[in-house]
């Protein structure tokens, strides 16, 4: 593939805290190479704000191989940008062309307050994940990987389930800030399993209230959670979700 370079205008989204308001503020970024990563690009800009004397530009990121979920941007738009199935430390810059004017702001939802610039305080999944509780386990010798027969559509969706990175995307995609997809995400995986079959149903009923504590909206089935998830989490699991609520609070009373 030809390398090239390019020349381009970025409109990024500047926020000193959670406490004031936040603006605007436009950047020219020349000689990007195409294959920089998204971040890389970034990275470059605060380069050249840090040798003006000015102040970077603050952004979430860790492993930077589309594993841990904090590179939640919303570029152009779309939360982790153009391609489909990548998030922000993945996406390259040969998905832009020459003279692109590319608008970067942060996550947009109430549960998710803005820290500073790009960066969002995504506690409130830590929070939702917290409130499903523990697995219980027999203790001693490890049980053997054959000792309990899964039958492999389960095994199958369970995996896909687990594959969720808990990036926020879904909320931020969604036109209500709503966090089903995570919650069925994280549901549907220990659900699947017999392993997460003791606090099943407790499991269930304690994230979805956090879940609305929390106050993401609700589900109007849009789609827009699965078509712009990183990992392309399945909007089955909320089907899946929403027959294990009922399950739970049925057989309760």
């Amino acid at each position: 593939m030809q390398h090239y370079s390019m020349n381009l205008k970025l409109k990024v989204w500047r926020q000193r805290n959670v406490n004031e308001q936040g603006h605007f503020e436009t950047y020219d970024v020349e000689n990007v190479s195409s294959e920089m990563s998204f971040l890389e690009m970034i990275d470059v800009l605060n380069e050249q704000l840090i040798a003006k004397g000015g102040e970077p530009i603050a952004f979430d990121h860790d492993c930077r191989e589309g594993i841990c979920g904090m590179c939640s941007m919303v570029i152009d738009g779309r939360p982790h940008g153009p391609w489909k199935g990548t998030t922000t430390c993945q996406l390259h810059m040969r998905a832009f062309k020459d003279g692109d004017k590319i608008t970067v702001e942060p996550f947009r939802a109430n549960a998710f307050p803005v820290i500073k610039d790009l960066m969002v305080s995504r506690s409130a999944f830590d929070r939702i994940i917290q409130a499903g509780g523990y697995v219980s386990v027999n203790t001693g010798n490890a049980v053997d990987g054959n000792a309990l027969p899964i039958e492999k559509d389960k095994a199958d969706d369970a995996f896909a389930a687990a594959a969720c990175i808990g990036c926020g995307a879904c909320v931020a995609a969604c036109k209500n800030a709503s966090a089903m997809l995570f919650v069925s995400a994280k549901v549907s995986h220990l659900a699947l399993l017999p392993q997460g079959e003791p606090e099943r149903k407790q499991r269930v009923v304690n994230m979805i209230a956090q879940m609305d504590k929390e106050g993401f909206g609700s589900c109007t089935n849009t789609y827009a959670c699965e078509a712009e998830c990183p990992k392309e989490i399945s909007v089955l699991n909320i089907a899946r979700l929403n027959r294990e609520y009922l399950d739970a609070t049925l057989s309760a009373d």
